[in-house]
């Protein structure tokens, strides 16, 4: 099994299994509703939508690539959508709601930065929709979009215009709405009906969270358009046909030199290639290539020998390894893999130049000036050379050559050596000056060593950064671990959440926090009898934090993780309901309150539990709002869709809590793509639940993704040493296999 598919399918029962079990689920899986507007939107709706249409554009083999939406601007056939959304050097078409379907003839205005696009189309008496002023919007005007979201013609969702935020050096307007794919290029619309933005992007981390260009952006486009013809439209970029033939689809584009290729290939294993039309020597003959790939879990390099279809030779780096294979027809049974290496002289994630040169009777590899390959070469044909790419590989290619013999175009170890030494002697304290840049003028590679050295001295200082926040996250680790120590209700759950967030920012002064905390309890205390009540105790101390200080549940921008930060819940007084209920019950505890912690499903509360009378359920996120048994079965059937368990408000232990807040963080790590920040979170979840196999098995996967082979190889010998496990055992003997397979190659 490859080590590719064995990480995406480690990865895929990671993300499998979190989202069934995973409590960051419970306080990050649903937003705060929005209040439904006071306004019918069917109306609107109605009025709008024939100004919606559907914008595709087509591939090399004539199918559809792409879809997207976008609107009517004018009634003489001007449509507005997104830049992505047309793609490049292809065919566009729109579709109005009748169903008409016009190919675009010109791009009449684009901005690359801005991600728009203004296109013509040969269409009159169209309904265009009104551009209204961005500029002008107030944050939270209700609103709505309409797209053509995952293929479904015409669909609106409401939500509300939240504010103009700047991202990338662009203004975006964020919404507080539900975006799906398909929705780009699409309006927003307020409810006067007039377009105030154009949907551009979702949050990857947020689901009710989208992204808009104000309309303000597209006026100074119809105002200065800059015109394209469809015909020299779908020439922009693309590689040139007087050099290259393209088979099998893929976008190939060529720039500055560079050829890239992106897309999946209709070729079986998403094959694509690209052959040059250069008259190929007789043998003895070489070609050359540099590739670097996005993902070396993808395959990438080059062609020979081919018949122009689907025969051909093909060596290329895969897997972290390098290939060459004989490719007999259309299927993997007409494939032969006639050699597989690892070779040291490989360069993951850099650009890395391959080297075939075919002789009568073998064929001989090589990487980066190295031989790797040898082969006999009976089965040769005549045929092209190329460039190939598998699967979904983002490729670059560079400096492709063909000749009987090429002279290697990288330093010799003796240039390199020598000009290495030259930089020692430097002295990089100030800029170097331009006697400096004399000096090595006349070195034919020095720029490319220097670069070289650059490059060295930036991944060193890479591995440095990641030592320092081991130690910081090591650090912090341990001292959770004497928070833990001794009877579960001794747990200072405050200085536990606190630690919490220093895994991430080691600024944090957790001991001025705590002392923070000692000062708002006096301040409650000056309010009070001096024999006070628990009753008038709990009056003052939802007075002081929810009156005075105006403590409140974060709403605008819940997924945030500053809510899960309990220095910045205390700095900013906003928080999700875990973070808010923490320090609710870590007050109380201060003033010998008797208030513990409730995980409700979805929505954290406390409860107040006196000696005498009846226990009170108390929502901090909700400014202490008193909830009855009844508000706690109706949550919990509202947030999900099950029937109400005495069990959903058992009180929560003061490990429980802890727990669930990490998992909060590691949510919105996983949904951001973060593995270093799930790994910090893994580590504090081990110490808190150290027999949590699953846990276990999360650190080995993620040190495993973030080249810790030693950690992962230990923790999965933990693991495997238990008798029971609630993992299967299979994935986790195959990790170790693999981790030991390529411990030998190193």
């Amino acid at each position: 099994m490859s080590s590719k598919i064995l990480r995406i399918m480690l990865m895929a029962f990671l993300l499998f299994i979190t989202s069934g079990w995973s409590l960051s689920a419970q306080e990050t899986r649903d937003s705060p509703s929005i209040p439904a507007a006071q306004q019918d939107v069917s109306e609107l709706t109605e009025r709008v939508k024939e100004s919606l249409v559907v914008v595709t554009f087509t591939g090399r083999d004539g199918k559809q690539e792409g879809l997207g939406s976008g609107f009517i601007i004018d009634s003489d056939g001007l449509i507005a959508t997104n830049m992505h959304v047309i793609g490049e050097a292809r065919p566009i078409q729109v579709r109005l709601q009748d169903g008409q379907t016009f190919p675009v003839q010109t791009i009449l205005a684009s901005d690359r930065h801005l991600d728009l696009a203004v296109l013509k189309i040969d269409a009159t008496k169209l309904p265009a929709l009104p551009l209204g002023d961005s500029d002008a919007v107030k944050q939270g005007t209700p609103a709505i979009a309409l797209g053509n979201p995952r293929g479904f013609r015409f669909s609106v969702v409401g939500g509300v215009i939240s504010g103009i935020r700047e991202i990338d050096e662009k203004p975006l307007m964020q919404l507080g709405m539900l975006i799906e794919q398909g929705n780009s290029g699409g309006p927003v619309i307020d409810y006067a009906g007039n377009i105030q933005g154009i949907v551009a992007l979702k949050s990857l981390a947020e689901k009710n969270v989208a992204f808009a260009v104000p309309i303000n952006q597209l006026k100074p486009l119809l105002e200065n358009p800059n015109p394209i013809p469809m015909s020299r439209w779908l020439t922009i970029g693309v590689i040139d046909d007087n050099e290259w033939t393209t088979l099998f689809g893929s976008t190939w584009n060529q720039r500055a030199g560079r050829i890239l290729v992106k897309g999946r290939g209709a070729g079986f294993g998403g094959r694509s290639i690209a052959l040059s039309k250069q008259e190929v020597p007789q043998p003895p003959y070489e070609l050359e290539v540099a590739v670097r790939m996005d993902d070396e879990g993808g395959a990438a390099g080059l062609v020979f020998e081919s018949d122009g279809d689907t025969r051909h030779f093909g060596f290329y780096p895969s897997n972290g390894g390098l290939r060459l294979t004989r490719f007999d027809g259309t299927d993997v049974f007409s494939w032969t893999v006639l050699e597989e290496v690892r070779s040291e002289y490989y360069q993951r994630g850099e650009l890395n130049t391959l080297k075939v040169r075919v002789e009568q009777d073998k064929i001989l590899c090589f990487v980066n000036d190295q031989k790797v390959i040898e082969q006999p070469g009976e089965t040769l044909r005549a045929g092209q050379v190329g460039l190939v790419k598998f699967r979904d590989t983002i490729a670059e290619f560079k400096s492709f050559r063909l000749g009987n013999e090429l002279p290697s175009l990288r330093p010799a170890v003796d240039v390199v050596t020598r000009l290495k030494g030259e930089l020692v002697k430097l002295d990089l304290s100030l800029a170097p000056s331009r006697s400096v840049a004399q000096k090595f003028l006349e070195e034919q590679h020095a720029g490319e060593v220097i670069n070289q050295r650059a490059q060295e001295l930036e991944a060193e200082a890479e591995r440095l950064r990641n030592l320092a926040k081991d130690i910081h996250v090591q650090k912090v680790v341990a001292q959770l671990r004497e928070v833990l120590e001794g009877p579960e209700e001794k747990i200072d759950l405050l200085h536990a959440g606190l630690l919490i967030a220093q895994l991430d920012n080691s600024e944090i002064q957790v001991d001025h926090y705590l002392q923070e905390a000692g000062r708002m309890v006096a301040e409650i205390k000056k309010n009070l009898p001096e024999k006070a009540t628990d009753e008038q105790k709990l009056k003052s101390l939802d007075a002081y934090l929810f009156e005075e200080l105006g403590y409140h549940g974060s709403r605008h921008d819940y997924y945030n993780r500053s809510n899960s930060y309990l220095n910045e819940v205390m700095d900013d007084r906003e928080g999700l309901p875990i973070t808010l209920s923490v320090l609710y019950m870590e007050l109380a505890k201060r003033l010998k309150l008797p208030v513990v912690g409730v995980g409700l499903p979805t929505h954290f509360v406390v409860r107040y539990e006196p000696s005498a009378g009846e226990s009170q359920l108390i929502d901090p996120f909700h400014k202490g709002k008193r909830m009855s048994l009844d508000d706690a079965e109706q949550l919990v059937l509202e947030n999900t869709g099950r029937p109400f368990d005495g069990e959903d408000v058992a009180t929560s232990g003061n490990r429980e809590i802890i727990e669930r807040m990490l998992n909060n963080l590691f949510g919105l790590a996983r949904n951001s793509e973060d593995p270093k920040a799930m790994r910090r979170y893994i580590e504090a979840m081990v110490v808190v639940a150290p027999e949590v196999d699953h846990y276990l098995w999360f650190r080995a996967v993620l040190n495993y993704q973030t080249d810790r082979r030693v950690d992962a190889l230990q923790d999965i010998d933990i693991l495997l040493e238990r008798p029971m496990l609630s993992v299967e055992r299979e994935p986790i003997r195959q990790l170790r296999t693999l981790l030991l397979q390529e411990k030998t190659k190193q």
